[in-house]
């Protein structure tokens, strides 16, 4: 566990988009507002598209995106939309899928389709009338799985029930199990009464060894009968860890709070202790608490100040049974988190990253019905652990903190740069070590919900290079192959969608599929960008990353990228070498030329012309200040001639 003071810092990044071909004045700032006409500003990006939700999901939240084909799955409070972006200029909706629950994530496998549930009001019929019983049998709070076997008629299969709901789920393949799919579920509401789902307990784990709380659900969904999908075991990989250091609100939110406290208290609300500071409590929360002890001492008309004595009194307890009664001295140190927001698996490697809220975690899924804990780190500067990414070798492990909870501004000009950003950890014998923060640098307004959310990694090879969501930030490409020092090189970003109010807008999730970069907008649709080449990536490299091709995409389900053999991929390892000056501009030059020599060869003189080229390209690398990618190149162009012969 690291406190702040022996976090050493590299930010200089941060203050502004800092390289060779950045601008004095960000063009982020001071964008026009407006929901469907806000100024946009755009470096290294190029807007491909911007399609507008359908007709019942307009005003709704879009959330997550998964992929299949030429289709992209999108998320939606209201259910899910699917588009086919066979020719990303002109999306086209192929189904619209009216479902509400909340967050409605969404994940492919095969003929699969997998929703989340979490929210009280979702119904298995998908009705939108909600449930209003406290205990009723049309409630769904889960996963949601539908046969998407016929893309344009989902059939729905199975509703598997979990004890906390599914906020978000991860859909895991394990290398050694062909018949089956797992779901790692990860559910952070409240525990529903045993009488809607046995075995629900509210417990602490002391007391009930079966408790909801501190551990996560594992699915097994037979891929021949995913109607029998059912919870298999529910690995506590929480166990032992204790609450991990916090840092306060930002001054400006201090001023806010305390303002709004003072006026709660003139008007004469009442107040509670949450989490540490004092904070009002809304009239529509504590009318029926009053009303309550009214009718229960049999009076009739207003309460009298006795009535709110005895409320004020019993509110800390009240308080306690909602969100946990701080620990006493007696009873040891508070426990860690008992839910993670979100966990990425990476079957490839074996690891998973959970960002659970207080902590980081490092999985071991080798058994993927039995996750163990391998690593956990926490930090001061960090208030909510929310996702994680691992670079392709696995190697490092980068997490987000959506510090606020999305729904507010968290990249003012004042609030710190390591609050609400990214922490970028090395992973050394399957231990975490800190390397530094990487955080959107365009101050936001106070309108603009922003703080660090949803990406993946762009396949550019050689090289650890991300697309990031930011909300309101927009998005943002930035390297992080030298841990240390991350960098950003591209973005987009639209004014706020009110300048007078918070509005919530922005991209939840943005993420690189088969040549594109596909962003869901929270409140105006789905964006497609083309990364374009500038002097951080080169045209090479972008080439190479398009010849890397996957049939569907999960990102919570990292894939292991592999590049095939490509003039574009040797061309993208010698404009490396070329940007790190790690071999000499002759050599360079000499080794660019013959690749192009031998591309206007065919068949058996190509394949000689490579193989001679690569055996003078290992030579080369034995004095290249940089030998690792140089023969990392030689071996590129060796398997090019074996793939032409």
């Amino acid at each position: 566990m690291r406190s702040a003071r022996f976090i050493s810092l590299s930010l200089a990044l941060l203050a502004t988009a800092s390289s060779a071909g950045a601008q004095n004045t960000d063009p982020r700032v001071g964008l026009k507002a407006g929901l469907n006409d806000a100024a946009q500003a755009s470096w290294n990006l190029k807007l491909v598209s911007e399609t507008r939700p359908t007709e019942k999901f307009v005003g709704s939240t879009n959330s997550d995106l998964a992929f299949t084909g030429k289709y992209v799955i999108q998320g939606s409070y209201n259910g899910y939309q699917i588009w086919d972006i066979s020719n990303p200029a002109k999306p086209s909706i192929h189904i619209a899928n009216f479902c509400p629950a909340s967050q409605s994530d969404v994940s492919v496998y095969k003929h699969l389709l997998f929703v989340s549930s979490e929210s009280n009001t979702g119904r298995i019929d998908c009705g939108p009338q909600g449930v209003k019983e406290t205990v009723s049998p049309d409630r769904i709070r889960g996963v949601r799985i539908f046969d998407i076997t016929d893309l344009a008629h989902p059939k729905a299969v199975a509703n598997v029930q979990t004890c906390r709901g599914s906020h978000t789920h991860t859909v895991v393949v394990d290398p050694k199990d062909k018949l089956n799919v797992y779901v790692y579920v990860s559910g952070s509401a409240g525990v529903r009464p045993e009488a809607e789902l046995a075995g629900c307990s509210n417990a602490s784990p002391a007391k009930d060894p079966n408790s909801a709380h501190f551990r996560i659900e594992v699915i097994k969904v037979p891929l021949a009968h995913p109607e029998q999908a059912a919870i298999v075991t529910s690995p506590r990989i929480f166990d032992n860890l204790t609450a991990p250091p916090t840092h306060g609100d930002a001054p400006e939110d201090v001023a806010e709070q305390a303002k709004a406290l003072a006026d709660a208290k003139a008007k004469g609300y009442f107040t509670a202790v949450i989490f540490g500071s004092e904070r009002p409590l809304p009239p529509q929360m504590t009318a029926p608490m009053i009303d309550s002890i009214v009718k229960a001492r049999n009076g009739t008309g207003a309460a009298t100040a006795a009535d709110s004595a005895a409320l004020r009194a019993a509110i800390p307890g009240i308080i306690a049974k909602m969100v946990g009664a701080p620990a006493s001295p007696s009873d040891g140190p508070a426990p860690g988190p008992d839910q993670c927001h979100d966990i990425t698996a990476y079957p490839a490697v074996g690891y998973a990253g959970g960002a659970c809220g207080g902590y980081g975690l490092l999985l071991d899924i080798k058994d993927v019905t039995h996750p163990v804990r391998i690593g956990a780190v926490a930090d001061s500067n960090f208030s909510y652990w929310h996702s994680a990414t691992f670079n392709n070798d696995g190697t490092k492990v980068l997490f987000s903190d959506e510090w606020g909870g999305g729904g507010a501004p968290k990249c003012r000009a004042t609030d710190k740069m390591e609050w609400g950003a990214d922490a970028l950890f090395t992973i050394e014998k399957g231990e975490m070590k800190f390397q530094s923060y990487f955080k959107m640098p365009a101050a936001q307004t106070a309108n603009e919900n922003c703080v660090a959310h949803n990406g993946s990694l762009i396949p550019i090879p050689g090289r650890d290079v991300m697309v990031q969501a930011w909300y309101q930030g927009g998005i943002d490409v930035f390297d992080w192959t030298d841990a240390k020092h991350p960098k950003e090189i591209a973005f987009f970003d639209r004014g706020p969608v009110d300048s007078t109010r918070m509005a919530m807008g922005g991209s939840w999730s943005v993420y690189w599929y088969n040549g594109v970069i596909v962003s869901s907008e929270i409140a105006r649709g789905l964006d497609i960008f083309d990364l374009t080449p500038s002097e951080f990536i080169s045209k090479n490299e972008i080439a190479a990353a398009k010849t890397v091709h996957l049939d569907y995409l999960n990102v919570q389900g990292q894939p292991k990228y592999v590049w095939p053999a490509s003039f574009s991929l040797s061309h993208a390892y010698l404009d490396q070498l070329e940007r790190g000056k790690g071999q000499s501009a002759a050599k360079i030059a000499s080794a660019r030329k013959g690749l192009d020599d031998a591309a206007k060869l065919t068949g058996a003189a190509r394949a000689s012309a490579l193989t001679a080229l690569a055996a003078t390209l290992h030579t080369d690398a034995k004095g290249a200040t940089d030998a690792t990618k140089a023969h990392t190149l030689a071996a590129s162009v060796e398997t090019l001639a074996k793939a032409t012969k």
